[in-house]
């Protein structure tokens, strides 16, 4: 059975965030790469997440979205910029995003 939340990240509901956290296999991170001003705040708020005893066995996926747009991040600079040092990249596209 697979479960999915899309909890959203605006400020006012990221305290809610814990309450979707028991039983999760995996987290799916969407950065925005065409904001760059959010990018700390972005990295801050995953890092902490990560600490969080119920997701320690979690996989984590992070797509960098708004590739289109220009200026946009590549996806190893934003892997970068979340300071992601144990990646590896597997499956190109993955399913295209999830359609």
């Amino acid at each position: 059975m697979l479960y999915i939340w899309d909890v959203g990240g605006q400020k006012t509901i990221r305290s809610y965030w814990r309450n979707y956290f028991e039983q999760t296999d995996g987290l799916v991170w969407v950065v925005d790469s065409s904001d760059l001003r959010r990018l700390d705040d972005c990295r801050y708020e995953l890092h902490n997440l990560l600490k969080e005893e119920r997701l320690s066995r979690a996989s984590l996926l992070i797509f960098a979205n708004k590739q289109d747009i220009q200026g946009a991040l590549s996806p190893d600079e934003i892997a970068n910029a979340m300071d992601n040092s144990r990646r590896a990249y597997t499956g190109e596209g993955l399913l295209e995003g999830f359609d």
